[in-house]
């Protein structure tokens, strides 16, 4: 196998465990389908792609999706160092309203705003880390 279908193949690979490591992050908390299309940029009726992931295939190639990956990530590991103690509070904490999002919880951030949306929600819980 030459260098670069090698490199490609682990590629694939890390997007595939990519895929499955942010499946189990939205299992954790407690999303609906449509709000875990939302959260990963794909159309709601999309389910084969939420099913794929699920299983193992890779994330897509696209920038927007291993951005929306990675802030998703990156707020995982901001609620469980915010609430060490307290795994449930951290894994209700997106579905649950907030005064600093004018009482919508942060999934309906990400619903209303998109990607934006996405970075407001990261940014507040990046700024209560004092990050």
């Amino acid at each position: 196998m030459s260098a670069i279908a090698e490199r490609e193949v682990n590629a694939s690979e890390d997007r595939g465990a990519l895929a499955r490591m942010v499946m189990t992050l939205l299992d954790h908390w407690n999303l609906s389908t449509e709000d875990q299309a939302a959260l990963l940029g794909i159309a709601a009726s999309n389910r084969a792609a939420l099913s794929n992931y699920r299983s193992g295939k890779p994330i897509g190639t696209s920038r927007d999706q291993h951005d929306r990956v990675g802030h998703l990530l990156g707020i995982h590991k901001n609620l469980r160092l915010l609430f060490p103690h307290n795994r449930d509070l951290a894994y209700r904490w997106m579905s649950t309203r907030n005064k600093a999002f004018d009482n919508l919880s942060p999934v309906e951030v990400v619903k209303e705003w998109g990607f934006a949306g996405l970075l407001m929600v990261r940014s507040y819980l990046d700024r209560a880390r004092g990050v």
